[in-house]
């Protein structure tokens, strides 16, 4: 159960105190209850349901309750989603215990008999620490309400369903495969499932397997020890010992080599790695986040890709969209990267203009947000006023839009002609040759369809009069073409 952090009574901390013994219930009551708002429990179970109940700011536990302990209120209150500080409450004899439960997540531990003053010190020191987390939270839902998410930027239905995928996961240490075209933003996704996860204090070690020749993959993967081959003048650690602790994402995994993916195999499987001339096995603990700009079903289909692998890599499956599936975002991307061009290189362009800002929506963008990127940077550096217009993006954007739009209206055409008209499959393909290949000649189309001379004459005279389709030429060079 996830539950909100706010606080609800007159400005003041909410604080429960989970102690047993009477006595120390009522000297932290009279200690506190003037400054904070308190709520007392004299066994876990009480605990446990304040908890549930109320908005906690803080909360002062002792490890030996009855019903149920410390220790397990603690755990509960992490599957209970609860994330507030926890000062432990211990005797002597159970300091281990105490410390146990700071690996759990609580912020510290006091020992009785303990000093009020120091006690009360260490309440503050926690609670201004939670307002820090409350409003960096705050900042973290405002931003991703404006469509930043990390460095990620989108506030589309797909992109916040990927958004919220990436806050589930994070903290898991499942393997992530990303999929998606070139230029969607594959390893900025990777890297924020990185930050988003307990492993954020750790290295982030990306790898480009595409990059690394075949033959020094290996080395630069697992390591070498001194000596392993020609120029191994000293051990050098690998990508996977690097990143120890951390994650490690592997981009173009597609572009591995079979043998290098059954060591790859081994691996995640064991958890160990080998270094290149070495006898010792190195255990690691590293996160594997991996990234394909291809169909890896298909590769495996092909014998290109193991399988096992795989199934290995693709336990959480994240797909990001092409930026022609979320036009919703581009706006918010151009301006993103329209502050950050000004800022970069001393500008100070205001925006694009209504013309500019259609035409790019309504672009295909096939290299994606890395295309768009750079084409915000070009006009920044090139703008000789405080407005980009229309007349300033490139002429192959607008000209390919032009054609876009025209092989939209001209498929548009031929579908309502063929709703009006009883075409026959013969026909159809006819259509869709020329759709393909641009053009279509009578013996061409003998050859797909099979049909004698005198039948296809007559398909293709019918297409000509439906104004589907215009012969150019004359004699043997004559052909078909969409009609104008």
């Amino acid at each position: 159960m996830i539950r909100s952090e706010g606080k609800l009574t007159n400005g003041k901390a909410d604080i429960l105190i989970a102690e047993d013994e009477k006595n120390i219930r009522e000297v932290l009551s009279l200690s506190f209850s003037d400054k904070y708002t308190l709520f007392l429990a004299a066994d876990g179970k009480k605990a446990l349901e304040i908890l549930s109940e109320r908005s906690i700011d803080l909360v002062l536990l002792d490890i030996r309750l009855p019903e149920v302990n410390g220790m397990a209120v603690l755990k509960q209150m992490k599957d209970m989603g609860i994330s507030v500080p926890v000062i432990m409450l211990t005797a002597v004899k159970t300091v281990d215990s105490a410390v146990s439960a700071m690996k759990l997540g609580a912020y510290d531990y006091v020992v009785k008999p303990f000093d009020i003053h120091e006690l009360s010190a260490l309440i503050e020191k926690a609670l201004e620490k939670r307002e820090l987390e409350r409003e960096n939270d705050f900042l973290k839902d405002e931003l991703e309400k404006s469509g930043h998410f990390e460095k990620i930027v989108g506030k589309s239905g797909k992109m916040k369903e990927i958004f919220r995928l990436i806050k589930n996961v994070a903290n898991g240490d499942a393997t992530v495969l990303i999929t998606g075209e070139s230029g969607t933003g594959k390893e900025l996704v990777a890297r924020a499932i990185h930050n988003q996860s307990r492993r954020s204090k750790k290295l982030f070690v990306p790898v480009n397997c595409a990059a690394i020749p075949e033959n020094l993959l290996e080395s630069e993967l697992f390591g070498y020890e001194k000596g392993a081959f020609t120029g191994a003048f000293e051990r050098h650690l690998g990508k996977f010992e690097l990143a120890e602790g951390g994650t490690i994402f592997l981009d173009e995994i597609s572009a591995m080599p079979l043998a290098m993916q059954a060591k790859l195999l081994r691996v995640l499987q064991e958890r160990v790695v080998d270094r290149v001339g070495g006898t010792n096995q190195i255990i690691i603990n590293v996160r594997v986040v991996s990234a394909t700009n291809t169909d890896l079903k298909k590769e495996v289909e092909n014998k290109k890709f193991r399988s096992d692998l795989f199934y290995r890599l693709n336990v959480i499956p994240i797909n990001i969209p092409p930026l022609r599936d979320r036009t919703d975002d581009i706006p918010l991307l151009v301006n993103y990267f329209l502050d950050k061009f000004n800022m970069e290189f001393g500008k100070k362009i205001k925006g694009f203009d209504n013309g500019a800002m259609r035409t790019l929506a309504t672009y295909t963008w096939p290299g994606n947000v890395r295309e768009l990127e750079n084409l915000v940077e070009r006009l920044v550096v090139l703008s000789r006023g405080d407005v980009i217009t229309k007349d300033s993006l490139p002429q192959e954007i607008s000209r390919k839009l032009i054609d876009e739009r025209s092989k939209l209206f001209e498929m548009d055409f031929i579908r309502q002609a063929m709703q009006k008209s009883n075409l026959n499959d013969r026909q159809l393909k006819a259509i869709e040759l020329v759709k393909d290949q641009g053009k279509l000649t009578k013996q061409s189309y003998i050859k797909y369809t099979k049909a004698p001379k005198t039948t296809a004459f007559r398909d293709l005279n019918s297409l000509v009069k439906l104004h589907i389709l215009a012969q150019k030429g004359t004699g043997k060079n004559s052909f078909y073409t969409f009609s104008d």
